[in-house]
Parts: C-alpha cells; structure tokens; sequence
C-alpha cells in the first residue's frame, strides 16, 4: 500500500477531470500526478531515499501537494511545518527529524538556518527568487514523468505532524501509511464524497484537517479541490458562488463569521462540517435555522490523523461529537484508566487503525500517551446510552485559538526570556470570535518597568503570531497552590467571571 495509490488510482479513473484550482490554473488529475512523479524523480536524483524525511515549509500552494505526493511515491516522509513558524521554532522541528531537504518559499526560506542544521542537505524554493537552495521548477523541468508509487508496509511512517507539547517543545506525531488510508476512506464515507463533489480548500495544509480531512479524502473521492491560500472571506464567499462548491469545510470561528452576513450565495453547498474546536451549541442552531442544513461536527487529533468520531450520517444530535467512525474505538475512562458508565465523566481514550505509530524520536511521551492500545486525549468528556460523545471540558492547559493549538508552557518559555519578567502565567479564556485567546500575567522584577506592547511584540519575534498575548497584565503576585504550582484554573475562573459579566 501507499497514500499515493489514490492518485494514481483516479488519474486511470479520470485523467482529464480537473482534480485541482489554484487562482488562475488548473490541473487535471493526469498532469497533477505526473508532476508528482517528477517531484518523487527529482528528489531521488538528489539522494532523497525511502524512509528519509523531507520538510514542506509552505503556504497553501499546488507545489505542496505535488511535493506531498512526490515524496509519498518514492518512500520519503513529509513533515509538515507550520507556515507561521519563525527561526527557532522551524530549527527545533527540522533538527528532531533529521530533515534531509527542505522545500519552501523564497519568503519563507529566511526562517530556515540552514547553517544550525548540518543534516540538512537542500533547500528548494517552490515560489519566488532562488536566493539560496535550487529552484524545485528547474529541478523537476528535467525529470520525468513518470513512476509508480512503491509498495510500502502499512505500519511504514508516512507523514510527521508536529503539535505542540506541554513542555513548550513541539512533538512530532508520526502517522503511517495504513493511518491516513484509513481516515480518508472514512471521510469518504461519512461525508460521502464523490467525484461530482468541489471542495474548497483554505484550511492549512499543514494541519492535519486540511492534509487529510480534505486533501487526501478529496483525492480518494476523485473530487475536484479549489484550493485558496488562506481564508479570506471575500475570497472564500466569491470561489462558492464561481467554482460551485458541493462541500464546505471549516472551524467553529469561520462559521460565525458567515452567520454575521445578511445573505451569502451558499446554495451549492450540500454539506457543511466543523472540526477542529468544539461547535458551540447556539451556533449550530443558528446555523441549521437559516440555511436548513446542519453542520457536521468531527472530532479527533492529529494523533489520530485526524478523525476519530463523526456527527453523523445515521443520525445527528445536536451538541455531539458523534460516534467513533468505521474501525475505532472510544471510551470515557476515570483517573485510575477505569471505563465510566454511560453519562458519567472521565477522560475520552481512542484506538483503531487511525491512531499514529508514535512521537517522533519520544518513547517517553509516546508511553504517556498510548497505554495498552489505548490513547490518552487528555480532553474531559462523557458517553450517552446510545454511544454518542460529547466534550465537556481538559484536562490539559492547552489554548484552541481558532482551531490552533497553544500550549502555555510554549508561550511562557518565550516570555521568560526577556530580562524584566520575574514570573509568568499564560492561560487562555473564551472568546467569542477566536473560541479563545492567549492571556498573560506577569510579575516583573524589582525596579523593572516595562509596557504591554513590549513584551509582545518580544513574543512576535520569537513564535507565530496565533501564540502571541491578546493581553498583558503585570501583578504583584499569581496564585499558586501549597506546592507552589501556579493555579491556571483560577485565573481562567476570574476570566471567566468577566467574560460573563460582560456578556450578560
């Protein structure tokens, strides 16, 4: 098996169908593969072998995914970079994988310190000036087109994706052949995709909802995929009335955004699916009130590339996340790993053949996480009668700021580095446009004084800009427990408690 069987299977099913538009191109399924065979021919002329990890540092553009496909073909692991990273973060993440090649943008290449990573062997500049590296045009101009994709095990490691670790150091979870088959043949069933169906793609391709959930499904699906580099709404609005589209993806904040708008031309969406954060309750009401369809929510992590749990193509209930799809299996257990009854809570544990080989190069956290099949999703939930699953609250810190995941640990590693700041708490509280967003108190030391606007923009030179503070607040003390561990839960309840006074 290989993820990239799929392209090679619709490229004999319909090679003159378009597969994918990007701006002012397009390509139908026989061009896309053949530039993928180029890419897999190009990179093995470079010494790029199988079982070797390649970097797409990239924006949402066509050369991620021929590249995607390319290394696939030819054994190599893709390791998705977030395309938001600055310096030190892109160095850590190529470092821990031993990333032989890296391919990017001229823009994003001057995050790349290719002088700090000796295993780093080439950098290919997909877009813009080649002023470092070699141009992937001229690399692949001369290759050929063609090549099949090798047989490879399906417990082979096939993709990286990195999330953030609540140590503040990011962890790479590796997704193998048979995972990502069997999540997009999933997708394909619940949202029963089709080659008649047009999906728009502005999720990031580095995100494991974009890859998968819609990327490789859609590919699987032999559908057509507008694919945008960002979402814009104006943009977004304009590509469903022009190009048709059938299916629409998203997270809860892009469906608030489109609730807000008096009457936008949605009448060729079919179907509508949310992941990535939990659906509010009142937005999906909202939702389903003035456009008649409901939203389809998903749940999972890129642990379990992504798709866990779907809501639903039998039967849908509101506020849920579904029931686990085809093949995986979920419980709600308690602190001693026991399984709860029916309605009572406990931490939500998945197993099945989506669930990832492991973290790169972290037995330990892989341990912590996977116990006995099982893995650990630190998220609070419960169980109905009838097997449904409903999130409740976390266990862990982490902050879900428009479906991105911040870890505070991350964030307060950063802010320790500036030479006023004592001591720091970064927490996140609800919010109503982004779900949440990153706060910050510090304590600063004796006779330092300093502005808000500092310590962010401290923060802006160091991380991605959805990690940085929404808010500053400098305190003479944070709570702390007998232990001496900071008391998040409290700060997050006096947010909380402002929150909701305000919005009452």
């Amino acid at each position: 098996m290989n993820i990239a069987d799929h392209i090679e299977n619709a490229t004999r099913l319909f090679p003159n169908k378009t597969a994918l538009i990007f701006e002012d191109k397009s390509f139908s399924y026989k061009q896309l593969e053949q530039m993928a065979n180029r890419i897999a021919n190009g990179l093995q002329g470079l010494g790029i072998h199988r079982g070797d990890r390649v970097a797409l540092f990239l924006p949402n553009i066509p050369e991620f995914l021929i590249s995607y496909l390319g290394m696939l073909k030819l054994g190599a692991v893709a390791v998705s970079v977030n395309a938001m990273l600055k310096s030190s973060e892109v160095r850590f993440i190529l470092k821990d994988c031993t990333a032989k090649a890296v391919i990017t943008t001229e823009e994003l290449s001057e995050q790349v310190p290719e002088l700090e990573l000796p295993e780093l062997q080439h950098i290919l500049i997909a877009e813009g000036k080649v002023n470092k590296g070699i141009s992937l045009a001229q690399l692949i101009e001369s290759a050929s087109p063609n090549t099949r994709a090798v047989e490879m095990d399906c417990h082979d490691p096939a993709a990286i994706v990195y999330t953030s670790g609540t140590t503040g150091f990011p962890k790479g979870a590796t997704l193998s052949h048979g995972n990502v088959i069997s999540n997009m043949y999933s997708q394909n069933r619940c949202c029963g995709m089709g080659p008649d169906d047009r999906l728009l793609l502005y999720l990031p391709l580095f995100h494991c909802f974009g890859q998968n959930a819609i990327f490789n499904a859609g590919i699987s699906a032999c559908a057509t995929i507008i694919l945008q580099r960002r979402f814009k709404l104006e943009q977004v609005l304009e590509a469903i009335a022009t190009e048709q589209i059938t299916m629409f993806f998203g997270v809860p904040t892009i469906f608030i955004k489109l609730l807000n708008l008096n009457a936008p031309n949605l009448n060729s969406v079919r179907y509508y699916f949310s992941a990535a954060a939990p659906m509010p309750v009142e937005v999906a009401q909202r939702w389903y009130k003035k456009h008649g369809l409901v939203i389809h929510e998903g749940y999972g992590l890129t642990e379990t590339s992504p798709c866990a749990s779907y809501n639903h193509n039998l039967k849908y209930k509101l506020g849920s996340i579904g029931s686990p799809i085809e093949n995986v299996e979920m419980k709600i257990v308690n602190s001693d790993g026991v399984e709860v009854q029916p309605g009572e809570l406990g931490e939500i544990t998945v197993r099945g053949p989506n669930l990832m080989l492991g973290y790169w190069n972290r037995p330990w956290e892989t341990t912590q996480a996977i116990q006995n099949g099982w893995f650990y999703t630190g998220d609070i939930g419960r169980m109905d009668e009838e097997g449904y699953f409903y999130i409740v609250d976390r266990f862990k810190d982490m902050i879900n700021v428009s479906g991105f995941k911040v870890y505070p640990a991350e964030v307060e590693n950063v802010i320790y580095q500036h030479p006023a700041v004592a001591e720091v708490a970064v927490y996140g509280v609800r919010d109503r446009i982004k779900g949440e967003i990153v706060k910050t108190k510090i304590v600063l030391k004796a006779g330092k004084k300093i502005k808000e606007e500092e310590i962010i923009n401290f923060c802006r030179e160091k991380m991605a800009a959805y990690k940085l503070p929404q808010t500053v607040t400098f305190v003479d003390s944070i709570p702390k427990n007998a232990t001496g561990k900071l008391l998040k839960r409290k700060l997050r309840q006096e947010a909380e408690f402002s929150f909701t006074s305000v919005t009452s």
